[in-house]
């Protein structure tokens, strides 16, 4: 007796890959580890943000719509870049002038100082700061609101548990390299950004406010102002 073949066709080869990356079985959980610990690779004085790089792998392997990571075309892209970049230098001064003083932070970013008024590593700088607000809000805001939010119940408790969680990861990130007032100011920016996230589910708008928040305080290191800005409020 012959047995009907199934209607059914088989599920091709890259289905199945694009199934198992965004399940949390063992390949989905690797993929998770390796782009988050991968994050920014520095080759000299050049960072590359290949963590990044590799969650639009993964968005293109695991057939992921583009807008569940914010990559949502802006309605306006001059009304989105010009709000971005003002948010962004607000933010760098607010946090500067009162709330790390608050914090008792030093004055001085001892981590980036040798920036300071350096013609040779100014090009690099800048393009740290270009690469920092594409790549560090694909990964942490994009891409990791993602990833929980499909582990996560729907609703307001899994937004803010998101918002918390992608925000201490983002300012343990920052801990290595730039000490506690570091983790600190990260943390505090990433709890801004990732409200903002979770509100409007788009992405431009932050990546050009992180660019001109990192530019800003670029601008502060490069020229020497950074005591000045700290003191403006509180003598």
């Amino acid at each position: 007796m012959s047995t009907a073949p199934s209607s059914e066709p088989a599920p091709a080869s890259d289905d199945r890959l694009a199934v198992e990356l965004r399940r949390f079985g063992p390949l989905g959980i690797i993929a998770i580890l390796v782009i988050l610990f991968t994050g920014n690779i520095t080759l000299g004085a050049i960072v590359l943000p290949a963590g990044a790089v590799l969650v639009l792998g993964w968005v293109l392997l695991s057939h992921t719509p583009w807008h569940e990571i914010g990559y949502v075309r802006p309605h306006n892209w001059i009304a989105t870049v010009a709000l971005g970049l003002a948010c962004g230098i607000a933010l760098k001064f607010l946090m500067k002038s009162i709330v790390m003083p608050l914090l008792g932070a030093d004055p001085i970013n001892w981590a980036y100082h040798s920036w300071a008024g350096n013609r040779a590593l100014l090009p690099a700088a800048i393009w740290a700061c270009l690469a920092a607000g594409w790549g560090e809000e694909t990964l942490f805001r994009g891409y990791m609101f993602e990833r929980l939010g499909k582990l996560l119940p729907p609703g307001l408790a899994a937004k803010i548990a998101i918002v918390l969680v992608t925000s201490v990861w983002f300012g343990l990130g920052h801990y290595f390299n730039q000490g506690l007032a570091g983790a600190e100011q990260a943390t505090i920016t990433g709890l801004v950004f990732g409200s903002i996230f979770a509100f409007s589910g788009r992405l431009f708008m932050l990546m050009c406010a992180h660019a001109a928040y990192d530019l800003t305080a670029l601008a502060m290191i490069y020229w020497n102002l950074e005591t000045r800005v700290a003191h403006l409020i509180f003598k």
